[in-house]
């Protein structure tokens, strides 16, 4: 009961709210207890949920005033999830993320030794395009970096290149350990840079 009041809520006050103040979301999307940073720059497609205490962020810190985080239609979104926008994020259809997943375009400046950390400038990196039907597990962090469609990172897994179509990859820095093979159409293990072994 307490579920369909919390729905009932949502779609009477929250919904309608968002709607107003996002770039876009669409119809059946459901955001809870979100925090969100330059909601006007943020596109939510289609039955999206986005799980308790997630961080959504599109500020162009970096001077980019076209920035964007656009997540696509049918994706989860675990509890706190961190995703942080300076320029373009892209999320695509049908996404899975664990819980505490941390997506970033953005890097925070460490190269001046006389300065903190903190007062340094942010500093862009490479857009990040996650592909349709990825699946990222618990704490993964990805960093200026873009996964490739139906592929999955494995739990505390930093992503800081890019991982390819159909791929596993693990570790810190991840690593692809296994690709799909079209020719025999099946999943097989492979070498850190994605080779069939």
């Amino acid at each position: 009961m307490t579920r369909m009041i919390n729905l009932v809520l949502y779609k009477l006050f929250k919904y309608p709210l968002y709607k107003m103040r996002l770039g876009k979301i669409g119809p059946s999307s459901r955001l809870i207890q979100a925090t969100l940073d330059g909601h006007e720059r943020i596109f939510i497609g289609t039955k999206v949920y986005i799980n308790t205490g997630g961080w959504l962020a599109c500020v162009p810190l970096t001077g980019n005033n076209e920035a964007r985080l656009s997540i696509g239609d049918g994706c989860y979104i675990g509890r706190y999830c961190h995703i942080y926008a300076t320029s373009k994020i892209e999320i695509g259809q049908k996404v899975l993320m664990a819980d505490k997943v941390y997506i970033s375009d953005n890097l925070h400046s460490y190269e001046n030794i006389t300065m903190p950390v903190i007062d340094q400038p942010i500093k862009q990196t490479e857009s990040v395009i996650i592909g349709d039907g990825a699946w990222l597990g618990e704490n993964v962090c990805i960093i200026g970096a873009s996964v490739g469609k139906n592929s999955v990172i494995g739990a505390n897994s930093v992503v800081t290149r890019n991982i390819p179509d159909h791929c596993v990859a693990i570790g810190s820095p991840a690593v692809i350990i296994k690709r799909y093979n079209a020719a025999t159409g099946q999943w097989q293990k492979t070498d850190k840079d994605g080779q069939f072994i």
